[in-house]
């Protein structure tokens, strides 16, 4: 499998090297880099499911180095990029797909924000059970399990407790969105009329929301990776150079803390980094499908199918007195 090579497609096989993309933009033009880019997404996307073995057997070296390339490459953005372009076009002729599509990534967000929001409650235990063994008991570390406990320092205890905020921060950012509870920089959309601020969210979602996902997932998704192989990956690194290196590829897994007896597990977080775009990406979608939509139905078909949480008679109460 060293001699295949990619230009543009999943796998080809041939004798030269890589052609990269900055060269085709450069001698073809930008019109032609884009148009070739969307028309060989579909043999980028029939190639890589009819031979998950080539980038999904991570077993295989050549396989893991595959899957790190495509992960930031251009194909693979503009495979994403056509499922998107195809799904809206769809979505547009038949309101109710759309409609499911903004249904379904709406319970996902709520789904992980709802699970992952008890990570603030157990960051705040842990906490206490800190404060209480150091101050209280003088213990210089915490036994945690059964049978088997899991024992750490308490300095370790304490440095995690920022994975637990990330874990709020990276998988609850879709679900706050949903439940209303971003802050809004509100200049003039609260005196805009009804579609006009219909407008304005999907050119907040697809102008800002989705290139500064993209942007961030670009570098995340290789910073992550550094810190768990080796020999290192780099975005500028071509498919065969990256090919080359899986001669002497092996799982590289960062524990390196910040302090000798510190919390371990950074990469956890270049893990959250590259799902906190994957999060913030799908609900941009969303937001653009359920604004079209609502911009197209009109006044009365506003926060259809949201699911909001509330508090109940004692919000209910609170509303009625402000």
């Amino acid at each position: 499998m060293e001699n295949d090579v990619v230009c543009g497609g999943f796998f080809r096989a041939a004798e030269g090297t890589k052609i990269s993309c900055l060269d085709k933009f450069q001698d073809s033009g930008m019109v032609q880099f884009i148009l070739g880019n969307m028309l060989e997404a579909f043999y980028n996307f029939f190639a890589a499911i009819s031979q998950p073995m080539l980038w999904l057997n991570w077993s295989d070296p050549q396989a893991l180095m595959r899957f790190i390339y495509y992960g930031g490459s251009v194909e693979f953005f503009f495979v994403c990029f056509i499922g998107l372009i195809i799904l809206t076009i769809v979505g547009m002729m038949r309101r109710r797909v759309m409609w499911a599509v903004v249904r379904g990534l709406e319970w996902f967000g709520n789904g992980m924000g709802r699970l992952f929001a008890w990570a603030g409650l157990i960051m705040v235990i842990q906490q206490i059970i800190i404060v209480f063994m150091q101050r209280i008991f003088t213990r210089p570390d915490i036994s945690v399990g059964f049978g088997i406990p899991l024992q750490f320092d308490i300095s370790w205890f304490a440095e995690e407790l920022k994975l637990f905020n990330a874990l709020v921060v990276c998988l609850c950012v879709s679900y706050t969105f949903i439940q209303g509870g971003h802050v809004r920089v509100d200049l003039f959309y609260a005196g805009a009329k009804f579609r006009t601020k219909k407008i304005i969210d999907m050119f907040g979602a697809l102008f800002f929301m989705i290139p500064f996902a993209v942007v961030t997932w670009l570098y995340g998704w290789f910073f992550m990776w550094r810190h768990l192989v080796t020999p290192n990956p780099s975005a500028s690194d071509k498919l065969e150079l990256l090919l080359r290196k899986a001669r002497v590829l092996k799982w590289n897994v960062e524990t390196i803390g910040f302090s000798p007896n510190g919390f371990n597990g950074y990469f956890i977080f270049k893990v959250l980094l590259c799902m906190f775009c994957v999060m913030v990406i799908l609900q941009a979608i969303a937001v653009f499908y359920r604004s079209y939509c609502e911009f197209m139905e009109g006044e009365e078909s506003e926060n259809k199918y949201l699911d909001k949480d509330t508090l109940g008679e004692g919000e209910e109460a609170y509303e009625g007195t402000h």
